[in-house]
């Protein structure tokens, strides 16, 4: 009989007990328990791209009502000392694949954000500026601005060895931060954090198994479960943030507004068009606050929707201009 037979067949007789193995205590019994390395990792290779983003989570339909926000998220800061850059962005790749799939939101791609606020409009600390964020709100048409960062990230390796029986349990752990910031006026609307922890087992007998190796997945799977632990109160404020869109055309009585047919105008909607408002500049940092409410100049009502604007129908009011505010009539 060969070596490779022997091993089989012993895989085989011992099978009925590996349940038994796999609950034993690290003291006593004749097995040896790995100690857990408590300390965070630190090194881990940069050069490979980071996976594609598996689903997990269970898809969170929303009941909206009103015109859908248009929201952006940028790539998450990542203050750990793990994984370099792609963990902010798988962080950020999560966070809009579950708040696309509520149904409720406009997702633009970070590309688009990219490209108008600049690799770093930023920083370093994940805040967004109220005037990046109204740079934001008025070139692309945001509503929201979602940020956030990875304050803590580690992945810590323990396990178990029992002589022909060995297990290596991987488990990595997170803290998400997030801030949704209010696109036109460039307030702090919301902020939260979640924990995230995520373990994977590997199984060896007689060398025969599964061999764990690092697998970033393993990260992500942590990450998607942070981001689920403040998904709810996200998608709730999120909701709360007022719609408003922007004057694109003039002509004669013809307003023509972007918003195009994804965002949810019906004809009949009554709108208003203000001004933007003056900005609100503190008088120590000279950093922008926010804007004052503009005043009312016109009414107008809601008579075409095209697939990428709106047409509406002057009721009342003058002064039209492009790039006045447009926001619905309570």
């Amino acid at each position: 009989m060969t070596f490779k037979m022997l091993r089989i067949c012993t895989l085989a007789a011992l099978l009925p007990v590996m349940g038994g193995c796999a609950g034993m205590p690290g003291a006593g019994g004749g097995g040896k328990t790995q100690p857990q390395q408590a300390q965070m990792a630190q090194a881990q290779p940069t050069g490979q791209p980071a996976p594609a983003v598996q689903a997990g989570a269970p898809s969170r339909q929303v009941t909206h009502k009103g015109p859908k926000l248009r929201v952006g998220i940028v790539d998450f800061v990542n203050k750990s000392s793990y994984g370099a850059g792609r963990l902010g962005t798988s962080a950020s790749d999560i966070l809009t694949t579950e708040l696309f799939k509520t149904g409720a939101f406009i997702m633009v791609e970070r590309a688009q954000l990219k490209q108008v606020l600049g690799e770093q409009a930023l920083g370093q600390s994940g805040a967004v500026s109220a005037e990046t964020a109204a740079q934001a709100g008025k070139v692309l048409g945001l509503n929201a601005l979602v940020t956030g960062s990875i304050s803590q990230f580690g992945v810590s390796t323990g396990g178990a060895d029992y002589g022909v029986y060995k297990q290596k349990v991987q488990t990595a752990k997170c803290v998400v931060d997030v801030r949704v910031v209010d696109a036109s006026s460039g307030q702090l609307l919301f902020a939260d954090s979640g924990k995230g922890e995520f373990e994977r087992k590997a199984q060896e007998v007689l060398g025969m198994g599964t061999r764990a190796g690092y697998d970033e997945t393993l990260g992500q799977e942590a990450l998607r479960s942070a981001v689920t632990k403040f998904m709810d109160n996200l998608v709730q404020k999120l909701q709360s943030v007022e719609w408003s869109g922007a004057v694109a055309m003039v002509s004669g009585s013809d307003v023509y507004i972007n918003a195009g047919r994804e965002v949810g105008l019906n004809p009949g909607d009554v709108l208003m068009v203000q001004t933007l408002g003056q900005e609100i500049i503190d008088p120590q940092t000279k950093v922008v606050l926010g804007r004052t409410r503009g005043a009312v100049k016109a009414e107008l009502m809601v008579a075409e929707i095209d697939e990428r604007f709106t047409i509406a129908k002057v009721r009342s009011g003058m002064g039209i201009q492009v790039g006045d505010l447009v926001r619905i009539k309570k």
